[in-house]
């Protein structure tokens, strides 16, 4: 027999399961009612006012929300400007950066080429049970051509290449960087279901994929980590692994600044180190630019290149464009040697600026440039000199000996690190020989030399008293870092340092003011000639040198 219900009972049943409901019917109709009872009980000339205002305030409300959540949509997800990155999609045949035009990287390029032949047949990667290649991380110094890679990448792959910064995620509105990051990776899906795969190329990678940490405030680093939360899952999520969709990041920093979840395998797992070119790298670079400009056809480009040392791609670059400039300026038909050797140096020591000297001022200068000439020509045993000037240029320097090493160094030797102090001191121990006195020209000089020794001694063990080790790292900052209220070395050691220091200077001024004094006839004749020509090129010191019967030092090599 089925048992009735209590009215009441199923009264109280029905508002506990929709209490709610019924709250908000009531307050409806409550919201309702009191209005007309409230109109009720006024005037008919305001009643009637009132009512037309009530019957527009819906519609304006209606409108006004519609058009706030239509913005909002729009600047948030539609691409307006708090989620809009300056992308550019560009197809790979459209990029036009041919693998033969990226060169002054071969190794690299080795490297990468890997990864155009994944991009072209993933599946036969994936024939043998492998997993496609999801990122790559480009790191080197800057200028090295890793955007230029990265173009040739997709140029040989003939896939669309989106380029962004990595600054363009990060923004002051909260949620901006996480949206900004979904909306790149929806854009590179849509283009690798219709072109087949995609390269996404974020340069500057560590202004959005640095190591993530605790807020201290304001909810930067909050925001900041929520970017990195969202970059880590697009890379490595479901819906990015359908498609053949490639990440390149590019930055000048070391890795270690990056969030280490962004380079374990899976994610940037192929790291290319890129380099600054060496010499035959660097001869190919100069022929390439040079041929896209009008130049002698028989430049001595070896020559060049072995002056070019330490310098970068885009340096190479710049110095065909600025010689250009140059050979405008002299109103020569076609690029010369001279145009090249006048565009590197005023790239790398600045531009002339022609100051009114006093006589004895300009030979004083004539004499401290000649020390440098001859302390590096005679003691060095790296560098070649290939210009000594007495002409003013930027920085408030009134003259220069311009000296680059002959080949690529990656070690300072202790020979070599001491033949840079000598040099440093040879324009002091110059004037004083010459002059009676020295001048404040020399304080750029003593502070190198000052620096160069106190490395030495305090940090690579090069001193001659028998202190091995870095006490420069027991001082200062690394001191607080293990919770020292001060330094953690004694008086006593830092006078002993400082002893070696001293006596470290003292050998090296007295080898320089000896050679000096024994090549005073060489000294005079370069000041003079320097002080009829102001300057003096390496075709025209070389034969000086010659001529006074001496020769470049050039060490012998190690024995096996």
């Amino acid at each position: 027999m089925k048992r009735r219900r209590n009215p009441i009972e199923s009264i109280r049943l029905f508002f506990e399961l929709h209490w709610v409901k019924v709250l908000l019917v009531v307050l409806c109709i409550a919201s309702i009612v009191w209005p007309v009872y409230a109109l009720m009980k006024i005037d008919s000339y305001q009643r009637t006012y009132l009512m037309a205002l009530f019957a527009m305030t819906p519609i304006q409300s209606i409108l006004y929300a519609g058009i706030f959540i239509m913005m909002l949509y729009w600047l948030h997800y539609g691409g307006g400007s708090f989620s809009k990155i300056s992308k550019s999609t560009i197809k790979g045949n459209q990029v036009n950066v041919k693998w033969a035009e990226v060169i002054g990287m071969e190794e690299a390029k080795q490297e990468a080429w890997e990864v155009v032949e994944l991009l072209k047949d993933h599946a036969k990667v994936e024939r043998i049970g492998g997993k496609i290649l999801r990122g790559v991380l480009l790191c080197g110094p800057p200028g090295c051509g890793k955007t230029y890679l990265a173009k040739g990448i997709a140029t040989e792959a003939k896939l669309p290449f989106l380029s962004i910064s990595g600054s363009e995620f990060i923004e002051i509105f909260v949620g901006t960087g996480p949206a900004r990051v979904r909306k790149i990776f929806q854009k590179a899906q849509q283009l690798a279901r219709t072109e087949g795969g995609c390269i996404i190329f974020i340069d500057e990678l560590d202004a959005v994929g640095t190591s993530r940490g605790a807020d201290l405030g304001f909810g930067a680093q909050t925001e900041r980590n929520n970017t990195v939360n969202e970059l880590l899952v697009q890379m490595d999520g479901l819906e990015t692994q359908r498609y053949n969709i490639v990440v390149i990041g590019a930055t000048n920093a070391n890795e270690s600044v990056l969030d280490q979840a962004l380079l374990r395998p899976g994610r940037l797992d192929r790291k290319i180190y890129i380099d600054r070119p060496g010499l035959k790298d660097r001869e190919k670079l100069l022929a390439f630019y040079l041929g896209k400009v009008k130049a002698e056809p028989n430049l001595d480009v070896a020559r060049l290149a072995r002056r070019t040392v330490y310098h970068t791609p885009a340096d190479i670059e710049n110095l065909v464009k600025e010689s250009a400039l140059i050979a405008t300026r002299n109103r020569h038909e076609t690029i010369v040697f001279k145009d090249l050797s006048e565009a590197l140096e005023r790239i790398d020591l600045g531009f002339k600026i022609h100051q009114k000297l006093a006589p004895d001022e300009r030979r004083r200068v004539a004499y401290h440039e000649t020390g440098h000439l001859i302390a590096t020509y005679l003691l060095h045993p790296t560098d070649d000199v290939f210009k000594a000037s007495i002409i003013s240029r930027r920085g408030g320097t009134h003259g220069v000996v311009y000296h680059v090493p002959r080949e690529e160094l990656k070690l300072n030797s202790r020979d070599r690190l001491l033949a840079n102090v000598k040099v440093a001191l040879a324009g002091y121990a110059a004037e004083k020989l010459k002059c009676g006195s020295t001048s404040d020209g020399v304080a750029s000089d003593f502070r190198h030399a000052m620096d160069l020794v106190h490395r030495m001694v305090w940090s690579l063990g090069m001193g001659a008293n028998g202190f091995v080790g870095d006490y420069q790292s027991l001082t200062g900052s690394w001191a607080f870092r293990v919770g020292s209220s001060g330094d953690l070395l004694s008086d006593r050691v830092k006078e002993k340092l400082n002893d070696e220091m001293h006596t470290l200077l003292t050998q090296c001024l007295k080898e320089v003011e000896e050679l000096l004094r024994k090549e005073d006839a060489l000294l005079e004749r370069f000041t003079e000639e320097l002080l009829k020509k102001d300057e003096l090129d390496y075709d025209e010191i070389e034969p000086i040198f010659v001529e006074f019967g001496k020769q470049r030092l050039i060490p012998a090599p190690p024995a096996a």
